[in-house]
């Protein structure tokens, strides 16, 4: 599986920490089982806009159907907002640990960006969120199935191309 991850400067350092984790995930057969694409900041930059980063990290998740994006900002909230004004994407945003919230988003709604607030949750529950996120798997029950497509047929009548 493909993850693209991306921040702004409140993110960066946790940015940094998760996508090592994640790199050394399962590595059976000395194999990693996710291949990483950072597409930035690759420094830190106080100045920097999220925007910057979170719209080519969710146009490359919305491009590739089996990929999956982890975007890191101070609260999340930003970063998960714009994300979602990507055709394709359904971005959800954690602060803190709790399983059945890591678990729902990717069984019922089959979150494809997960937004976290890097001010608000410790680098070790960032961690568990991000293992239990990548392990859960869409349930492709009926009624989250129908939901699902609601939202892309909304999305395909009402979407208006963003060209930055």
């Amino acid at each position: 599986m493909k993850i693209y991850f991306a921040s702004d400067h409140a993110g960066f350092e946790l940015k940094e920490k998760l996508e090592e984790f994640v790199q050394h995930l399962d590595l059976s057969a000395g194999k990693a089982r996710y291949e990483i694409e950072d597409l930035g900041p690759f420094t830190f930059n106080a100045d920097d806009d999220y925007p910057d980063f979170i719209i080519p990290c969710a146009q490359k998740v919305a491009e590739d159907k089996t990929a999956v994006g982890i975007v890191i900002g101070g609260s999340g909230q930003g970063e998960a907002i714009t994300a979602n004004k990507i055709k394709g994407i359904r971005a959800v945003v954690l602060y803190d640990y709790n399983e059945d919230i890591v678990k729902l988003s990717r069984e019922h709604n089959d979150a494809n960006v997960l937004s976290l607030g890097a001010r608000f949750i410790s680098e070790e529950n960032a961690k568990k969120a991000v293992k239990l996120w990548l392990e859960t798997k869409f349930s492709n029950e009926e009624r989250h199935k129908r939901r699902i497509e609601k939202i892309k047929n909304y999305e395909l009548k009402n979407y208006i191309k963003f060209e930055p």
